[in-house]
Parts: structure tokens; sequence; C-alpha cells
């Protein structure tokens, strides 16, 4: 994912130039897009700590149909039927989960009941931005994916499906600090972590960007300005190489957050605003932003439709009712989606 805003720099931010402000208007805000989980303060989870080893040419877009009601979290229905969620078979490494997209997806795999385990460089994160979770809900391991030494195979035993959203700021930044450039997040850390990953892995969703395609050309060559947009590519390029099951998500421009060191409750009250309709494409051809709780949805979405494997697709949102969490309706999203 980007930030759009640069850092330490004398030009004037993409975000201040007029013809993106035309493109890229702010989101109002509105309603949650996925039910409040139940939190037991008696949980824990375990801290683990990896073992150093050696070791398109066209378009088609999409607009979304209309999103079921969401019940009150409240609501005494709402709260029986998530206590009573089968735990789910699959096992989802997440990286990048203490950022702004990887958080919610982590809080909303937790409110489905399906099994986390997360590669953080700082596990303490974990307890501040997700509770203290019991280990059959939440793993946590310590580790950075720009080192190939902390890429041990154990942390990949019985993972099903991974998503990994990792990023850092388009532009120079505080957040670059320790060397957290595009190049060594994007680039190379993607790439060692492709390099791991055991043959039977169900699918790998990676988030990436819209305009990677073109980041030579007006606006993007301005975002391209340190190679965010060629290092996401070349992370693309890595994973659909690999020979592993995957699907790749370009994001618009981010809004809604990010939530960074809230705690989950307050994660799971995050909403879309009124921009939860959902726009899909192909060709990296969409010119927008999306919500970062869109994206979020996305990724987990995408495990679960069989045609989504092996394909690449713009998203972004704009104002309108959406899919919400409802599969059908995310299929529907993603097959008129595809190019012809």
């Amino acid at each position: 994912m980007l930030s759009f805003m640069a850092s330490k720099l004398s030009f004037t931010p993409i975000t201040d130039l007029p013809v993106y402000r035309e493109k890229f208007p702010k989101p109002p805000q509105g309603t949650h897009l996925f039910p409040l989980l139940p939190l037991n303060s008696s949980f824990g989870y375990r801290c683990f700590t990896s073992i150093s080893s050696s070791r398109g040419l066209s378009s088609s877009i999409c607009h979304a149909v209309k999103e079921e009601l969401i019940q009150s979290p409240n609501s005494e229905s709402t709260q029986d039927s998530q206590i009573t969620t089968p735990a789910s078979s699959k096992l989802i490494l997440v990286l990048g989960g203490s950022g702004g997209v990887g958080q919610l997806i982590v809080a909303s795999l937790l409110n489905r009941n399906i099994k986390a385990r997360l590669l953080l460089r700082d596990p303490e994160k974990a307890t501040t931005l997700f509770g203290k979770q019991e280990e059959d809900k939440l793993e946590v391991w310590k580790g950075d994916t720009r080192n190939p030494a902390d890429l041990d195979p154990s942390m990949f035993e019985g993972v099903t499906h991974v998503i990994c959203c990792t990023g850092t700021t388009a532009f120079p930044s505080k957040r670059w600090d320790g060397d957290n450039t595009p190049e060594r997040v994007d680039w190379e850390g993607v790439r060692n972590l492709v390099s791991v990953l055991p043959p039977s892995l169900k699918r790998i969703v990676l988030v990436s960007s819209v305009g990677v395609t073109k980041f030579n050309e007006l606006p993007w060559s301005i975002m391209n300005l340190f190679g965010v947009l060629k290092y996401k590519k070349m992370g693309e390029d890595c994973v659909s190489d690999s020979g592993l099951p995957f699907t790749i998500i370009r994001a618009g421009r981010l809004t809604d957050g990010p939530y960074t060191s809230y705690d989950l409750n307050t994660l799971l009250k995050a909403t879309a605003g009124q921009r939860r309709a959902v726009l899909v494409g192909q060709g990296d051809k969409l010119v927008g932003e999306v919500s970062r709780l869109v994206v979020a949805e996305a990724c987990i979405q995408a495990l679960d439709i069989e045609f989504t494997q092996g394909e690449i697709y713009e998203i972004n949102s704009v104002q309108g009712e959406g899919p919400g969490s409802d599969l059908q309706k995310w299929r529907e999203l993603f097959k008129a989606a595809k190019v012809q």
C-alpha cells in the first residue's frame, strides 16, 4: 500500500495537486463493515521466535450489487451467531498484520473464527491491536521478510493460505528509517517470502497498487519518483512467476484509517463511510481510491473464490451500498471484472 504524503521533500505532495484532488475526493463516514467480536479477557497468545536458517491488455469494471443490511452489532442474534460460528480449517499467515490493511484483515479473521499466524517485527504490537487471544486463534512470530534468515521453514508448517500486505511510504519519511524502503519491502521482502513458501500452499494473496504498469506515465511517475510502483510490480512478477496459486489485489489510493495502535473492538467498529460500493477491474485501468476495509475484505473473499486464482484485480470503492462480507456478491464482482 502506498502513502501519498511526501515527507521532508521540497516539492508539492501529489495529494495537493488539483488533478489528483478531482480524481480522489475525501470519503464521508458511515456504517460498520463487520459486526463486533466479543472479547474474552482470559485469552492468551504465544509469541514464537523464529530460528535462523541459511536459507492485461483490456479492462472491464463492475459496479457492486447492493449490500444486505448488516444486523446491529449489539443484537442478541448477532452475538449468538458469532459465538456458534464453527472454527475454520484454514490457517492464514498474514504478513504486514500491524499495518493499515493488515490489522483489519486480522481483526476480520478473528471475527470469522479463522486461525491466523502473524509475522511481526515487534510481536508486542499484537497485544495492543488484538488483545490477548488464545493460541488456537492467533499465533505471533517474530520476524522480518527483509531478512531471509528470519523466514524459517517451521514458520510455514500447517499454513494453508498467505496474505501479504506489507508496504511502506512512497516518499521518504520516518517510516523509511532502518532501511524500510520500497526496494527492501515491496521487492526484496516479497521475493524472500516467495522463495520459502511451501508447494502445498492453497493460495497467496498479495496486496499491490494500481498504476504499477504505468509508472512512467503521469500522474503515476510522480508517485514513482522513489521507485515504489516499480518495486511493487517486481514483487507482483515474483509472485506470478513462482508457480504458486496466487491472487493479486491492486488497491487504489487508500482511505479510512490507518487505524494504527487501535484495539480490536475499535478496529471492528471502523467504517467504510458511505463509500461501500466496490469497483473491480482488470488491465490496470482503474483510477481512484479505496477503503482499507474494502481491500481487507477483498483479500479474505478471494481465498474462497476458485476462479480468482492466477488473476490480478484492481479495486476501488465509491459511494453507495456494497457487498459487505457476502461471498456470492464478491463472486459476482470478481467474475464480472474478468478480462474477456
